[in-house]
């Protein structure tokens, strides 16, 4: 594991997602919605969740760090009741009034959800920008039903990029707290009480990076390994 020491404090941290962020999230959004379903779809997620066929059920998502919300919109579309939370009011405000979307603005734990309550958590690259990372998955745990589904999304330290480019690793930045390699994000899941089902990797180059006919070949690769620049835990949390 790598860390920042000594930490920004999370004041200074939420002082990074205003007008600035809104507008990177606006700008990326459909980018970040296709990578984002890709990732589902290579992981399983539908088989893995029974989220075939949704009409007239009331399964429960939740996606943390939601941004304006367009994940929560795809998967309302397909069945699912979904809340998103989002520290950056203007992306909150975005996905509640144009998308009509039920959004809390702040983290995690001010919102407190009730025991139980969604059968998926979703949050992809979020737990990097943590100062606790451990609190944060008990948390997630605790808003769980029994058998409920954690989808983590982060950076991944085992990755070739990774051991490749080392200090200059386009994941090695200012905002990042906490990176992960894929062992220790499963001790610290099996720690809140999950138990990793799936592991999908992906990302062998950076898109625009050279030689670009090297890219093909690097993603596919690392894909195989499970060497990849990015990493997917699909994790369930104690049905006891």
């Amino acid at each position: 594991m790598h860390y920042q020491n000594p930490q920004p404090v999370q004041d200074e941290l939420l002082l990074r997602y205003g007008e600035q962020y809104f507008a990177y999230e606006r700008e990326n959004e459909a980018s970040f919605l296709r990578l984002m379903l890709l990732g589902l779809q290579d992981v399983g997620f539908d088989d893995l969740v029974g989220a075939k066929d949704l009409k007239g059920s009331d399964k429960t998502f939740l996606d943390i760090g939601c941004a304006t919300g367009l994940l929560l919109d795809h998967q309302r579309s397909r069945g699912w009741a979904v809340k998103g939370v989002e520290v950056c009011r203007p992306s909150a405000d975005y996905g509640r009034n144009s998308r009509g979307l039920d959004i809390w603005n702040g983290t995690l734990e001010e919102a407190q959800f009730p025991a139980e309550s969604f059968d998926v958590v979703h949050f992809s690259h979020l737990i990097e920008h943590l100062n606790s990372p451990m609190s944060f998955l008990r948390e997630v745990g605790r808003i769980l039903r029994p058998g409920g589904w954690a989808i983590v999304t982060t950076p991944n330290t085992d990755g070739w990029q990774a051991r490749w480019f080392k200090a200059a690793w386009r994941s090695a930045i200012a905002d990042h707290l906490y990176l992960f390699s894929r062992k220790n994000l499963k001790q610290a899941l099996s720690k809140a009480g999950f138990h990793v089902e799936r592991v999908k990797t992906w990302g062998g180059l950076a898109l625009g990076a050279k030689p670009r006919w090297l890219k093909p070949f690097l993603d596919r690769l690392v894909k195989l390994l499970g060497t990849g620049d990015v990493m997917l835990m699909a994790a369930r949390k104690s049905i006891s």
